[in-house]
């Protein structure tokens, strides 16, 4: 998605006053969880408004996840376009604002925040050519939504590298109860809402939102009511919102938690963005580093018994 030059220019205010988080300056956080849980799903769909989703027929499943556990209603992306987003969910930091960005991030990220705690991470890639592939976008696998083909940590690393697979191999891995503590789950550019389904040239934005609805439903809902799922929480967000609402650097997006922790029903109006996400993720798995603005970030603690 292209930047306007105001677009632009509110991004660079934004990191200017801390790395594109208006809840950077919020003065009293919420408290941290006080879960402890063995396993955190990250979910991430593509380029649509709270308002697209929330309340929209054509997702009865998300819509449904939203009104029985909880909904951040006050979730906002910190930029335009998609890969910004994807950084501040995993180094904390916006690292670059090119979609074709084709080198690597040195910075402090989630993976080697994880391995100092020993704790393990996988990312379920859809469509992802091999595992470890670390190479450019291909067919319907977008590089710039799995993030941790960049890390240094990871593309430096045949180890690490060979936690990212193809998404196949998730539903073996569940049913076997062979799940990593944190866990990237992420469709491919038919299934995410970025692009129309089946290969269509056009379609409706409903059309994109449906056929990611239809992923939710067929690939998460098992995992939900899986008995692996078990101590675990779920968390489902969109990269960043409509090209036009530049709110607070990426517009307002939906984002919902689930798990047997997480409140039933409830409904937030703290203002949250992409490295609360990390923080949380973080936090949940007692990890003790913080990434970048994830240090200072609001903590998503009210979502939790």
């Amino acid at each position: 998605m292209k930047r306007t030059l105001f677009t632009a220019l509110m991004i660079s205010a934004l990191v200017f006053t801390g790395c594109g988080g208006v809840s950077n300056r919020v003065t009293t956080q919420p408290p941290p969880p006080a879960a402890t849980v063995d396993h955190v799903f990250l979910v991430v769909l593509e380029n649509h408004s709270f308002g697209q989703v929330i309340g929209n027929p054509v997702m009865p499943y998300l819509n449904s996840l939203a009104s029985a556990h909880s909904l951040a209603a006050n979730y906002f992306a910190n930029a335009h376009p998609s890969i910004p987003n994807y950084f501040m969910m995993t180094t904390g930091n916006l690292e670059t604002f090119d979609d074709n960005f084709s080198g690597t991030i040195t910075d402090d990220n989630i993976v080697r925040a994880l391995n100092s705690a020993n704790k393990s991470w996988k990312a379920y890639v859809e469509s992802l050519p091999s595992t470890g592939y670390t190479g450019p976008s291909t067919g319907t696998y977008l590089k710039r939504h799995n993030p941790f083909a960049y890390l240094s940590d990871v593309t430096g690393s045949a180890t690490q590298a060979a936690n990212m697979v193809p998404f196949t191999q998730f539903g073996a891995d569940l049913a076997a109860g062979s799940l990593a503590n944190f866990v990237y789950l992420v469709p491919d550019s038919q299934n995410d809402a970025h692009d129309c389904p089946g290969g269509a040239v056009t379609c409706t934005d409903d059309q994109k939102l449906a056929a990611a609805d239809n992923w939710l439903k067929a690939n998460i809902d098992p995992l939900i009511k899986s008995p692996n799922f078990g101590n675990s929480v779920l968390i489902i967000t969109f990269d960043e919102s409509v090209d036009t609402d530049v709110t607070n650097g990426g517009g307002q997006v939906m984002t919902v938690l689930v798990g047997p922790h997480v409140k039933a029903a409830f409904r937030s109006s703290t203002v949250y963005q992409h490295q609360s996400v990390l923080r949380t993720i973080l936090q949940l798995l007692r990890v003790g580093d913080m990434p970048g603005a994830s240090a200072i970030a609001n903590s998503m603690g009210e979502f939790f018994q």
